[in-house]
């Protein structure tokens, strides 16, 4: 992809093991590290206690070694093939958190060197891409999209003790009770999915709600979700599991939504048929509210023109409405070819920044810096919650905003995709943490 600015990172073809040796990057030691917009806080009392960073230093100093010139290097691995839209705005928002730390002179004079692999929606390559980053000197891995490769890649992570931070594999077989080195940072857990779309459904007095799922690991999770949050509830619901595209007719299942007399259908446990459903239930089961699987907006309305507007609704970690979104979102899409500033690249530049902060303060070794990341808690921008995490890495935080697209106009330089905008309609209460076992 053409950039509009540089950036110090690398691509590794899929066919070669090492295509060239880069030169350390250096810059003057006097440089200090790069301060995030809102400085990280230790971690809230129902987390496990920070650790010392260090003991206190002796009355005479031992001779330090020299600061390191290394590059501080960071894997990005993301689907850029399969869900391509969703992980180039991780990588690009990976990719501007590091411009804008070595544009300001790195971490204590280091530069942030990414090294971006294709993990192409596959599990076995997932893991092999991953092995090959662990092999290049990573200090941590970000940017996982999907649910097939998050778990594989996290289970290898734990083995190797290398930090890795998913961004929408929601999967809860990714994480174990005994997880330390892997961190959700926008999709919570599937069982945690369904709270937000029962707490809309109840805020608007719905009485029936309609649900499509796909019939693969993240559908039959939140299939599981649903039925958790809504049994009890007082709404009635009912849920069709449909195949994965692109031979799968939706009619009928949209059909059978109208048939139940569903006040609200949720796509959200099926992505690839939010687009289909959406458009079918126009017809079929009148002016009803669709919930998306938090897609991005533009790739949402790009599918649905005219038919999302009033209509079509998501979730997202991204305050879309907020200053601070506006202000990130202004630079990143100065520094793109995209569109609009996702919440995938929101994410992608907190994982960034927030590995970037922990090795300024703990080095490169990979247990302090997963150490670090679990017992603090960080205000990134452009997010909706702070993140924080439980002892095994599930969002502890996790509050994500519920909105609708809107005719708009859009705020000025916020979106490239079109007039549209976006309606808050609520958010969320802060979601129980999921933990393995439940």
């Amino acid at each position: 992809m053409n950039k509009k600015n540089g950036i110090t990172w690398r691509i590794i073809p899929v066919f070669l093991v090492l295509v060239m040796i880069l030169t350390a990057c250096g810059a003057p030691s006097t440089a200090t590290p790069v301060i995030p917009e809102t400085g990280p806080t230790e971690a809230p009392a129902t987390e496990a206690p920070a650790t010392e960073a260090a003991t206190e230093a002796p009355a005479t100093e031992a001779p330090t070694e020299p600061a390191s010139s290394e590059p501080i290097k960071i894997g990005t691995l993301t689907d850029l093939t399969g869900f391509t839209p969703w992980s180039v705005n991780v990588r690009d928002g990976m990719a501007l958190a590091a411009q804008e730390i070595n544009d300001a002179g790195g971490v204590n004079g280091r530069m942030i060197e990414l090294v971006v692999q294709d993990s192409e929606n596959n599990a076995e390559v997932g893991v092999d891409r991953f092995e090959r980053l662990v092999e290049e000197g990573v200090v941590a891995v970000g940017g996982i999209i999907s649910s097939g490769v998050g778990a594989p890649v996290a289970a290898v992570a734990e083995q190797e003790q290398m930090p890795l931070f998913l961004v929408k594999s929601g999967t809860e077989a990714a994480l174990t009770r005994d997880s330390r080195y892997t961190f959700r940072t926008c999709l919570p857990s599937a069982p945690m999915v369904a709270a937000p779309v029962l707490q809309y459904a109840q805020e608007q007095g719905f009485t029936k709600v309609g649900a499509v799922v796909a019939d693969y690991p993240w559908g039959q999770s939140f299939r599981a979700a649903m039925e958790s949050a809504f049994e009890g509830s007082g709404i009635e619901y009912t849920i069709e599991v449909a195949p994965v595209p692109p031979d799968t007719d939706f009619t009928p299942f949209v059909r059978a939504m109208a048939d139940f007399g569903a006040e609200m259908i949720v796509g959200t446990g099926h992505p690839p048929g939010n687009s289909a459903i959406t458009t079918l239930s126009a017809d079929l089961a009148g002016n009803v509210p669709v919930t998306g699987a938090w897609i991005p907006p533009d790739l949402a309305v790009g599918g649905l023109q005219d038919l999302a507007i009033g209509r079509y609704s998501d979730f997202a970690c991204a305050d879309y409405l907020s200053d601070s979104y506006a202000e990130l979102a202004q630079r990143y899409l100065a520094f793109s070819d995209n569109q609009f500033m996702s919440d995938d690249a929101v994410a992608g530049y907190a994982i960034v920044q927030i590995v970037a902060e922990a090795v300024g303060e703990v080095g490169d070794d990979r247990e302090a810096i997963a150490e670090y990341v679990r017992t603090h808690e960080f205000n990134p921008p452009g997010y909706a919650h702070p993140l924080s995490w439980t002892e095994w890495g599930e969002l502890a935080s996790s509050a994500p905003i519920f909105f609708r697209i809107s005719e708009g106009p859009a705020p000025e330089g916020l979106n490239e995709a079109g007039d549209w905008w976006l309606e808050l309609l609520t958010q969320s209460e802060t979601l129980t943490p999921y933990e393995p076992g439940q």
